[in-house]
């Protein structure tokens, strides 16, 4: 209905409960009913829409009686003639409001059971009765919902706006969530009688939102969402809000979508089943409800489905980005509403600004990983990594293999011979200090994504089941952001599975397998260093895409490790490589000599010099108690 015709239906509505106050007047004997009457049916006929009482009489079923008692107790309230009459014929003038009994004597076609607390008056709570003084003589109220919509006021009644909120029309939106969306539609209008639920599961709440507003929209109805939390234990209050939610889905026309928390749902079983109508639940996991329903999974698109999200979003400004809308697609796992808001910032003018600001935007602040993990700020380049060739090789096939996982396993269609195995598992195995956490860095700055060390402490859990839980929510949120996952010292948790003897055996395994399992169906990099690689379980070797042995650097890498190990700004005074190089010690120990070495000289006031270098190797060998050999520090002064 457009502007002019809502204020026509307006007029004439208040035009017509005018006519029908006249004739409720009339009826308590003051007024003419025919004139009345006959003003009722002229405004009726002129009317573009069906006036607010006649649409509360055809939704919830009334009589004429129970329509003219609505009107009675509504005429109490906006007309004070109503109200005086009332009192009159009460008897008292503290009494100006309508009682049953009155109804009884002067409306027409009267009967019993119109206030019966099962019938729709009462059940839909339209009609309130104060029963203290008797249910004739008792004062009848109109819920202050129900009046004003007679008035011609339709807004979603105010004690639920607190958990009902209206839900977004759908914005970009992948083409198969469309479909999903159109099939429920056509289900839905094929059924006879009551509706089934709709139960959306899946990783993609923000799509699931969207297929509810979609097929909302092809019902012709508008949509409110509630959280599944706000859904009271007691039954008492269930049935109440059930009722209010019932009576506001048939005068607003909408449906309800319940955002499932995934949490124990006897209160959201029991809740639905007294809703009829259309009723969407989403989340992660379906419910076990005991109602007739659908089911359909809305996920995140996969890699070339992100690639034509990305296309549709950016439009013109996608020019000059192709090649790295393969690497947005493919490194991250975005739902439609959050690559809307990346591309919205994008303002397409500076190639090399534009992917810089998506990266940043895809990886986000990674709030949701920082309970479990920690971010590393990873700087280093592959000039500051110091290998034999075979394994700078091999990290170098590692990186090639995150990049173009978009091509190989869609465009060539590797994915389609199965998901398992996707991923990019990694061991990073050596002693400790050969650059294995630094190698991580190094990929993670190549590739620009997010690298987190996985924080055990807040991981493992002595509780049963925590530990799962807490991996769960660590890869989804990792897969989301496409970060790079770093389990350092692994094998204090990837180690290998134990005979059972107890019940702490078997949970342990249970918590290896589980990670074995969700190892295999990470999609993004995942990297696990360890000093003893016997100690890892072997089912791991299988799932591990790379395997690159960090050996202890020999004198020609220690010496490249010493040349690079000091920054540009650090002042030196005539270093020795060639005698530093002798020192037999990793390149994890080499930084920390430069590092302590540079606190000596910056104390001093003076630049490094090799006597504070061969002062620093004793310091950071006394860590150890060892002590650097005589050969290995002869001439550092």
């Amino acid at each position: 209905m457009n502007a002019r015709l809502d204020v026509d239906w307006s007029a004439d509505n208040q035009q017509l409960l005018a006519a029908e106050f006249a004739r409720l007047r009339a009826l308590l004997g003051d007024g003419d009913l025919s004139a009345a009457q006959a003003q009722i049916d002229a405004v009726q006929q002129r009317m573009p829409a069906a006036s607010a009482i006649d649409t509360l009489t055809r939704l919830f079923e009334l009589s004429d009686f129970e329509r003219d008692l609505l009107l009675l107790v509504a005429g109490v309230e906006m007309d004070s003639r109503i109200a005086s009459l009332c009192a009159d014929a009460s008897g008292s003038s503290q009494k100006p409001w309508a009682s049953f009994g009155l109804a009884l004597a002067v409306l027409p076609n009267p009967h019993w059971n119109a206030i019966a607390p099962l019938e729709a008056l009462r059940r839909w709570r339209l009609l309130e009765v104060d029963d203290s003084a008797g249910i004739t003589t008792g004062r009848l109220r109109l819920d202050e919902r129900v009046l004003h919509f007679i008035g011609g006021l339709n807004y979603l009644d105010h004690r639920l706006r607190a958990q009902f909120v209206s839900l977004p029309a759908a914005g970009l939106m992948a083409e198969a969530h469309r479909e999903i969306a159109r099939e429920a539609g056509e289900k839905l209008l094929a059924q006879k009688g009551q509706w089934p639920l709709v139960l959306l599961g899946g990783n993609d709440e923000s799509g699931q939102r969207d297929v509810a507003a979609i097929l909302a929209q092809a019902l012709g109805v508008s949509m409110y969402q509630l959280s599944s939390t706000d859904i009271p234990a007691s039954a008492y209050e269930q049935e109440a809000l059930a009722s209010l939610w019932q009576r506001e889905a048939a005068l607003l026309g909408c449906g309800l979508l319940i955002r499932h928390s995934g949490e124990a749902n006897a209160n959201l079983s029991r809740f639905v089943e007294r809703l009829n109508g259309l009723v969407v639940i989403s989340g992660k996991a379906a419910p076990q409800i005991n109602a007739r329903s659908m089911h359909f999974i809305v996920n995140k698109m996969d890699p070339p489905g992100q690639r034509q999200l990305w296309l549709s979003a950016l439009g013109s400004k996608a020019e000059g980005l192709h090649d790295e809308l393969d690497s947005l697609a493919s490194q991250y796992s975005l739902d439609a509403s959050r690559i809307a808001r990346c591309a919205e910032q994008v303002e397409g003018q500076d190639r090399e600004r534009d992917i810089d600001l998506l990266h940043r935007l895809c990886r986000g602040d990674g709030e949701t990983m920082s309970e479990l993990a920690q971010l590393i700020d990873a700087r280093a380049g592959w000039d500051d990594l110091v290998l034999p060739e075979s394994q700078r090789a091999t990290l170098q096939q590692l990186e090639v293999h995150t990049r173009h996982r978009i091509t190989v396993h869609h465009d060539w269609g590797f994915a389609d011979k199965g998901t398992r195995g996707l991923g990019i598992a990694t061991l990073f195995s050596g002693e400790s200090g050969t650059g294995k956490t630094l190698a991580a860095e190094v990929l993670a700055n190549s590739l620009g994504l997010a690298l987190f060390r996985i924080d055990l402490s807040a991981v493992v859990s002595k509780y049963i089941g925590e530990t799962e839980k807490n991996l769960r929510k660590l890869f989804d949120a990792a897969e989301d952001i496409g970060a790079i996952l770093l389990f350092d010292e692994a094998d204090a948790l990837f180690g290998k599975r134990s005979d059972v003897k107890d019940s702490h055996d078997r949970y342990a395994n249970i918590e290896v397998s589980y990670l074995l399992q969700r190892m295999e169906a990470y999609r993004g990099l995942a990297i696990l260093t360890t000093n003893h690689k016997a100690a890892l379980d072997t089912a791991f070797q299988r799932r591990l895409r790379f395997v690159v042995h960090f050996p202890f650097p020999d004198a020609v890498q220690r010496e490249a490790i010493w040349r690079c190990v000091f920054p540009p700004g650090t002042p030196r005074d005539n270093l020795d490589f060639g005698k530093l190089a002798r020192l037999n010690v990793a390149g994890g120990n080499i930084r920390n000599i430069a590092m302590t070495a540079a606190f000596l000289a910056a104390d001093a006031g003076t630049p490094v010099t090799m006597a504070q270098l061969r002062r620093a190797a004793q310091l950071e060998a006394a860590k150890t108690e060892k002590t650097p050999s005589e050969a290995e520090i002869r001439g550092w002064v």
